[in-house]
């Protein structure tokens, strides 16, 4: 059990050691699709087995229960679409001039640190180690993002530290705060910050260091995640990074520093009731939505405009877990595999577009669907999946948190936020149809498409949409997962 629960962040761990090594090369360029596939693989394993019962390693440093299980199966996916079309996008990328065959090592090692983070983020036992696998993302990833070295990468990375690190340290008081009161709860020094511990003595533990606690880890962890009011680093940071980074930064680290959140509440329930926790994230929830909604109406830059709708969607997990419910929670955890596939596929093939137009104005691209059908389509339907279209699993996702927050009395939270999604959804739509659609420009600046589409990266488009399409039509397996994982969080 120790080695199933060690391979998830061995596998891109050593994937990471071969690029070290070997550089980034036609023998090495696979590797990081083969650890994404190998973490996968060990996580569905390990999604059978701790279902019903946790299981431990490491001298107890890891725990894997359903909820980390769905986690790592929601890394392993979005992290197989990345590293898939890597190898092509990298080629792309040096053929044009803009990376160097070091940027490329470098890329490598850094990516496959960054899968491993994640994964021992949601795989260790206690809040600080998972406070310290979110900081070491913050580090790798701030490389990654000023990864072209240009003014305005350089300045999104230190963006990016500076609001990262800001939240991080207020999460880190709020630890140190959680620790003093178990600790005064009389909870062993050796358990006092681990999440079953704490779970177990959460009603002895003092109410009013606990509320100020579960107010900094919320907040903190919050910022990470990209919701209000410490998003600002987001739109910056993925507009910046190479499109896989983008995708994995969107598609999933957002969705692991929101998995923080949902432990944190898990505890502070239990201490506190259910007041503090839900009135916190239904204020932050409806910012989240307000700003995302206001800033997509004036929006010029694609890239720019996924981020912002990573933030309006962080902003419904948010309003999901806040209802708290059964349906609630299990709603918010399938559309963060909904949103995880859906966004890395339009990363992934905004990168395609950059590389084309040479920039991200959305102005300058205009009849993408009769120039390159395959990046326009798979855009085009990512954005519909983002959009909560049917038959994608977004659609399925948000008619569960809708329906929890009406059936639980938060009808006047669900119609704000309804009425901002339209908002939201009339300005993506309005923008995309402009890319998509019309005439192709010609003249200076025009997109020099046909662009090559390497095989694997065009299989990470279409698989990516038909599994998003396939859990918003029947979510299988996952049913008793997903059933699992909320009960892991104490829903009723």
């Amino acid at each position: 059990m120790t080695l199933l629960l060690i391979a998830p962040i061995a596998a891109p761990a050593l994937a990471a050691g071969g690029y070290a090594a070997l550089g980034w090369r036609r023998a090495t360029a696979w590797l990081g699709a083969a650890a994404a596939a190998a973490l996968l693989g060990s996580a569905v394993a390990l999604a059978a087995l701790a279902v019903d019962r946790p299981q431990t390693g490491l001298g107890g440093l890891l725990r894997a229960d359903a909820l980390s299980a769905f986690m790592l199966i929601v890394i392993g996916a979005v992290a197989l679409l990345a590293m898939l079309a890597s190898p092509g996008y990298l080629a792309a990328e040096q053929a044009a001039g803009h990376t160097t065959a070091r940027d490329m090592r470098r890329y490598g090692l850094l990516t496959q640190g960054f899968v491993a983070a994640m994964a021992a983020a949601v795989l260790a036992a206690s809040l600080g180690m998972l406070w310290v696998a979110i900081e070491a993302t913050t580090i790798l990833t701030a490389f990654l993002v000023g990864h072209r070295r240009t003014r305005n990468a350089t300045e999104a990375a230190w963006k990016y530290v500076v609001i990262c690190s800001t939240g991080i340290a207020l999460a880190f008081l709020g630890i140190v705060l959680l620790h003093f009161a178990a600790r005064h709860a009389h909870v062993p020094s050796s358990g006092s910050l681990d999440w079953t511990q704490l779970t177990a003595h959460a009603e002895n533990l003092d109410p009013g260091v606990t509320r100020i606690a579960a107010a900094l880890l919320i907040l903190g962890f919050g910022a990470k995640a990209g919701l209000a009011p410490l998003h600002a680093w987001l739109p910056d940071a993925h507009s910046q990074a190479p499109a896989p980074v983008s995708a994995l930064m969107s598609g999933v680290l957002l969705s692991v520093a929101f998995y923080a959140v949902l432990r944190v509440k898990a505890i502070t329930d239990i201490a506190l009731g259910t007041g503090l926790a839900r009135a916190l994230l239904l204020t932050i929830a409806l910012s989240t939505l307000a700003i995302a909604a206001a800033l997509l109406l004036g929006q010029r830059d694609y890239k720019r405009m996924l981020a912002y709708s990573s933030i309006e969607h962080m902003g419904l997990l948010a309003l999901g877990t806040a209802i708290g419910s059964r349906l609630a929670i299990t709603a918010v955890l399938l559309h963060i595999l909904g949103h995880g596939l859906a966004k890395s596929v339009a990363f992934l093939a905004s990168g395609h577009i950059h590389q084309a137009v040479g920039g991200s104005r959305i102005d300058a691209v205009r009849g993408l669907a009769a120039r390159a059908p395959l990046v326009a389509g798979g855009f085009g339907a990512a954005v519909l999946a983002l959009l909560g279209f049917p038959p994608f699993g977004l659609f399925a996702s948000e008619i569960g948190i809708f329906r929890a927050g009406f059936a639980e009395g938060f009808g006047w939270a669900v119609g704000a936020a309804l009425l901002l999604l339209l908002v939201i959804t009339a300005a993506l739509a309005a923008r995309t149809a402009g890319m998509l659609l019309g005439a192709p420009r010609t003249g200076p600046g025009a997109a020099t498409f046909p662009v090559r589409q390497p095989r694997a990266g065009a299989a990470a488009l279409v698989l990516g949409l038909v599994a998003c399409a396939v859990i918003g039509t029947t979510i299988g397996p996952l049913h008793t997962l997903l059933d699992h994982a909320a009960a892991a969080l104490g829903t009723h």
